[in-house]
């Protein structure tokens, strides 16, 4: 058992201790006055600090809101502890619940007035008054008509979101394609291609992410698979050789990025320039498995893809010598947990 559950059984026993202690020397009563006279205390100093907080910082209508509540508390507060009026004490608890269901019933629609709540969504979206209309039309699950009213008042990101609860995906597809147009931020396209799949046409969304590759080139790999999805030869090839042109020029900065140029010329055909990207690649792995035996697994696969079949045993060899190694490594460890344990 860990302390933090013996310090809480250790707590919960002390409570019922001293519950049972009251009840048995003093009866049940004394239990429901100290009860009371403690939870009315408290409710009082936590909403006197909160008065006094709103008073220093000079606002006057939530100040208004709480001179009653805590002078009734504090009034409830002197009559648990002095036992008498007990009426009166039954009826602030019961306005301090009716307070508080009403405090949750408000919370819980924040940007409606208190009389649009009794008005429909038709009637509210008659009036003009598209805001409340689309909280409403929210509430009652009909996120189309929302979407209508988000439209409407030019929110066009919760239009959007309307559009995907009532799975109108081209919908929300269209607004994030309008709203890079506008912003010209590339997050929009991105989610305008994840949309246009939910839609079921990848045709748009092979186009808005060949325009968000065109801004994020490490896409256009994508972009040539998808083409490629859609047996559109040409379109495929011209990404591939975009991601091919990002690649090189990523490469001759971090040789690890040789291996994705092999991988794209073998796709094109063209398997001596993937030879000699692949050979770059290896010199890369060779440099790296100095300082990390982890890379002899790419060494291996490397030799592979060239052909050379010795040299690659050689290399899953050294491999296989390493990861016996930290298996073995990790076995000790486990080992000496479990006797320390």
């Amino acid at each position: 058992m860990d302390k933090l559950k013996a310090y809480l059984i250790g707590f919960i026993l002390a409570i019922v201790a001293i519950t049972v202690g009251i009840i048995y020397k003093w009866g049940f009563w004394m239990l429901v006055r100290i009860v009371l006279s403690l939870g009315f205390l408290g409710l009082t100093l936590t909403m006197a600090f909160f008065l006094a907080l709103t008073l220093y910082a000079e606002s006057w209508k939530y100040a208004l809101y709480l001179v009653v509540p805590t002078a009734l508390s504090g009034y409830a507060t002197y009559l648990s502890v002095t036992w008498q009026k007990l009426n009166i004490v039954g009826g602030i608890i019961v306005l301090f619940i009716l307070g508080l269901a009403f405090g949750i019933w408000y919370i819980s629609e924040p940007d409606l007035g208190l009389m649009d709540r009794f008005k429909s969504a038709e009637s509210l979206e008659r009036a003009g008054n598209y805001k409340a209309a689309a909280r409403k039309y929210e509430k009652k699950g009909n996120y189309l008509k929302a979407a209508e009213m988000y439209e409407k008042l030019g929110w066009m990101e919760s239009a959007a979101w309307a559009y995907e609860k009532a799975e109108k995906y081209d919908k929300a597809a269209e607004i994030y394609e309008q709203l890079y147009e506008k912003e010209k931020d590339t997050y929009y396209l991105k989610e305008a291609h994840e949309y246009w799949k939910k839609a079921g046409n990848m045709d748009r969304a092979a186009k808005a992410l060949e325009k968000y590759a065109k801004e994020e080139p490490w896409f256009w790999e994508d972009v040539a698979k998808l083409y490629e999805e859609l047996k559109n030869e040409e379109k495929a090839v011209e990404a591939w050789k975009k991601a091919l042109e990002y690649y090189i020029s990523e490469a001759q900065e971090e040789g690890v990025f040789w291996e994705d140029v092999g991988n794209i010329y073998k796709r094109l055909g063209d398997e001596e320039k993937a030879t000699e990207a692949y050979e770059k690649f290896l010199e890369y792995c060779l440099k790296e498995a100095e300082e990390d035996e982890a890379w002899w697994k790419h060494v291996a696969e490397t030799y592979e893809l060239l052909g050379e079949e010795e040299k690659a045993k050689e290399a899953w060899a050294k491999y296989e010598e390493y990861r016996k190694r930290i298996m073995q490594g990790i076995e000790e460890n486990k080992e000496e947990r479990e006797e320390k344990a």
